[in-house]
This record gives C-alpha cells, sequence and structure tokens, in this order.
C-alpha cells in the first residue's frame, strides 16, 4: 500500500534537471495513429494479464492497438526520466498517485487539455468532487482520476459496546475508549512508528488533518510547527504512550495485533478488508474467537473513515487517489478514446482488481449515477477466497468506504506542492520525528519543530 508512494519521491528532483537540459517534454516523434503505448503500475502478473484483456478489447472496438507495459513501481521514476531523455515516453500512464501527477504537470510532462477533455466527455458530475480536486491546479485538469484507496480507524465494536463507549469519531473519543480498553493484554491502540516507512507519515497524517494541520499554508510556507500541528503531535504521542504496545510499529505489526485480538484500535488502509474478511491465508485473523468462527472479527469491527481534532472544522482523513495521465506529446485522440474506456466498459474490471482498495472516483454515468459505485460493491475481493465485500460489511461501512474520497486531504497537494510532498516521502522527516517523539527522545512540541524544519530545508532544496 505504500511502495508507490515511495516512487514519486525523486521524481522532481531527476526530472528538474531533465527538463532543464531538455528544453522539456516536447520533441517526442507521435507514434502511428494506431498504436498507443499504455504504461500501467498495476503491474501485478494477474493485473497485467486482466489489463491485457482490456487493452484487447479496446482494440477489437477501435482498431486501435495498445502496447501496455507494466511498470514496477520502485523504478517508475527511473523509467520516466529516462524515456523522457530519450523522447520515447508513453501516451497514456495509469494508476499514477497524486504526487506523480503532480510532479509530472511541475515539469509539463502531461497533456492538460487532454486530459480535460476527456473528464468533460465523461461529466464532471460523475466523479467525486474531491477526487477532481485534488487532481486540477486551479481550473486546470492535471489528470483523470481513476479510483482510491482510504486510511480508516478500525476498532473493536464488541469491546466499545461493553465498556459504554461511543464510536471514536473525534480525537476525545479516541483517546477515552484508547485508555479505557488499554488492559488485560489487549492494547488500547496500535499506529504505525517507524522511522523509516512511509506508512508512518500515512498514518500521522490521518490523525493531522483531522485536526487541520497542514504541512504548508496557501503560499507554500511550511506549518508543520503550528498550533494545530503541535497539537495534532501531541496527541498522537499520547496515544502512543499510554494506551499502545512497546517498540517500533509498522504495518505488519500493527495488523498482526489486531488480527491476533490484541488491539482495540487501528489505523489502517482499507486493503485490510478482504484480510480481516479471512480471504487472504497469508494475512489472516488469527483472535482465540476466530478459530471457532472465523467471522468473529470482521463482524465485531467497526469502520470510521474521517476524524475530527479540536481544531478541525470538519472530519478528515488521509487517501491516496490514482489517476489515468496522457503525457505531453501523446497521440491525443487514441489516448483519450482509451482512457475513456478504461472509465467506461473497461471501468468494472478496471476496480475489480481490488475493490478493497480501488474505491470507484467515477460513481456512475449521466444516466445512471450510482452504477459504478452500485457495481463496487458486488466485485469479488480477496486472494485465496473470492467474495464481495458486502457479504461481511453492512451497508452503513460500505456507504462510508464509497463516499470516502470526499472527505480525503492531503497535505501540500491542493496548496501546490507536489514535488515537496514526493521529497518527503523520499526523506521521510516526518516518521523521524514520530520515532524520537514515540521513543521518548523528543516531546510532541520539539518533534513538531524537527518535523518542521526538516521540511523546510527540503524545500529549499528543490528551489
Amino acid at each position: 500500500m505504500t511502495t508507490r508512494t515511495r516512487t514519486v519521491a525523486v521524481l522532481a528532483a531527476t526530472l528538474l534537471a531533465l527538463v532543464t537540459a531538455c528544453g522539456g517534454g516536447g520533441g517526442q516523434p507521435a507514434p502511428p495513429a494506431d498504436t498507443l503505448k499504455v504504461w500501467t503500475l498495476e503491474n501485478l502478473p494477474d493485473r497485467l494479464e486482466a489489463q491485457k484483456a482490456l487493452a484487447a478489447r479496446f482494440t477489437q472496438a477501435t482498431g486501435v492497438k495498445v502496447d501496455l507495459v507494466g511498470v514496477d513501481e520502485d523504478q517508475f521514476s527511473q523509467l520516466i526520466t529516462s524515456s523522457a531523455a530519450s523522447n520515447d515516453l508513453p501516451d497514456v500512464v495509469g494508476a499514477l498517485p497524486l504526487a506523480g501527477v503532480r510532479s509530472l504537470a511541475a515539469n509539463e510532462l502531461l497533456d492538460t487539455a487532454t486530459a480535460g477533455k476527456i473528464v468533460a466527455d465523461l461529466d464532471p458530475g460523475t466523479f467525486s468532487p474531491r477526487a477532481l480536486e485534488l487532481t486540477k491546479d486551479k481550473d486546470t485538469q492535471l489528470a483523470v482520476p481513476s479510483d482510491g484507496w482510504a486510511q480508516l480507524l478500525l476498532y473493536r465494536k464488541d469491546l466499545l459496546t461493553a465498556a459504554g463507549l461511543p464510536i471514536p469519531r473525534t480525537y476525545a473519543d479516541l483517546a477515552t475508549a484508547a485508555k479505557a480498553l488499554n488492559k488485560n493484554g489487549v492494547a488500547g491502540f496500535v499506529g504505525a512508528t517507524t522511522a523509516g516507512d512511509a506508512f508512518t507519515q500515512q498514518t500521522f497524517e490521518h490523525i493531522a488533518l483531522a485536526n487541520n494541520c497542514e504541512m504548508v499554508d496557501a503560499g507554500g510556507t511550511v506549518t508543520l510547527d503550528s498550533p494545530q500541528c503541535q497539537a495534532a503531535f501531541a496527541f498522537y504521542g499520547d496515544l502512543i504512550r499510554t494506551a499502545s504496545v512497546p517498540g517500533a510499529q509498522d504495518a505488519d505489526t500493527t495488523r498482526a495485533s489486531y488480527f491476533a485480538g490484541k488491539a482495540a484500535t487501528m489505523i489502517w488502509s482499507s486493503f485490510i478488508l478482504d484480510e480481516l474478511a479471512g480471504l487472504r491465508k497469508d494475512a489472516a485473523p488469527s483472535c482465540p474467537e476466530c478459530a471457532g468462527n472465523p467471522r468473529f472479527l470482521v463482524d465485531n469491527t467497526g469502520v470510521v473513515n474521517a476524524l475530527t481534532g479540536p481544531d478541525g472544522t470538519q472530519p478528515a482523513q488521509f487517501g491516496e487517489i490514482v489517476s489515468w495521465a496522457v503525457v505531453a506529446d501523446a497521440s491525443t485522440d487514441p489516448a483519450a478514446r482509451f482512457v475513456e474506456f478504461m472509465m467506461n466498459d473497461g471501468y468494472p474490471d478496471w476496480i475489480g482488481f481490488a475493490p478493497e482498495g480501488k474505491i470507484p472516483a467515477r460513481t456512475g454515468t449521466k444516466e445512471e449515477p450510482n452504477k459504478f459505485t452500485a457495481l463496487w460493491r458486488t466485485l469479488p475481493a480477496g486472494v485465496d477466497v473470492k467474495k464481495p465485500l458486502a457479504d461481511y460489511y453492512p451497508p452503513d461501512v460500505l456507504d462510508a468506504l464509497a463516499g470516502s474520497l470526499d472527505t480525503f486531504r492531503r497535505w501540500g497537494i491542493t496548496q501546490g506542492q507536489g514535488a515537496l510532498v514526493g521529497a518527503t516521502l523520499g526523506e521521510l522527516p516526518v516518521p523521524q520525528a514520530i520515532a524520537a517523539m514515540t521513543s521518548g527522545e523528543v516531546d510532541a512540541a520539539q518533534a513538531a519543530k524537527q518535523a518542521d524544519d526538516a521540511v523546510t530545508a527540503l524545500q529549499s532544496s528543490l528551489r
């Protein structure tokens, strides 16, 4: 869930040097009108085969051949840089995360006119408004948002009910629940604290956004030592210190604690939902009750998508949105037709790769406004066992997930600091500050200043 986010971390620096030397993405000879080069970051073997089948359907319908290339997430930055240098860029890139979109846009490697036309043709009213906002630069549509995954707070409904506690939708309720349930070998809360892990930043950003803590302000000034951010650091540090488990925590250890029945609340991504349902053998619930009832944990888990802190004005959450990007100097007409196909006729198969982590950014069509979100609920999820999420999660949970893209916020993206976001995901100054705070080396105010100073230095290095 985090690797793709890290791959765009060095795009800004490498592409900036490249574009300065080469004069931008211009000069690329257009491929023949009946061929299209498409890169996809969805490169797992089964997903690549499914996309090849989709490409074959597109070719059969249009006569346009598709050269589909699965790109390893760890190699994307290097490949896009070398391809730009050799004037051999793809026409389209699929599953490109937000920071990647902004990095390519900053270096004029996107065909934004075609992206805007695609969204207009499909009807902006059929998309999540927030997904469109996060993929725009003012009024310019940079890419076509396809789907996303959400950061979530999971909680044990049975334990909260027995203790007479409310659903933890606020800082105050989460702190109360974590401390009250931190007993009898069960941690009240588990969350990431590892210094060298983007999952720690994603987890903390989820907490921080809820309290209106932003990485930068509208003018681009770094604000991680603002009162809202200091309060977010303090809240997270207090949760870890008073209600969690000892030692550095990451995605694997937090999930293991919750699946073993040893945690009452946890922050993780929506990719956990099929695992929680027991649909993946190598990551299945192992709680004492689970042996006799495999559904015990999923039936006793509640989900909160967006939190609110004391300084927050509305519920917010971290999430990633991936997009179809049309690259500068692409074969415009076939590129647009291909993306429109993938967002319409091919869309069910695209989001069907992993419904738990591919929440539709396009809810439906003008004629059928809920067509894709309704279908998404029925798509089989899982690895070893394939069943719809609706078989395990009640309508209210699926409603919250389907609408979660509209509560997404992201540090730096709408403030025009996509390159800085990418750089922070490479250097990870915020996770380093979190690790220092949760290990007792610094207090919350010092952690906020440490993060602020480090991100400010990174910003200066990009200028």
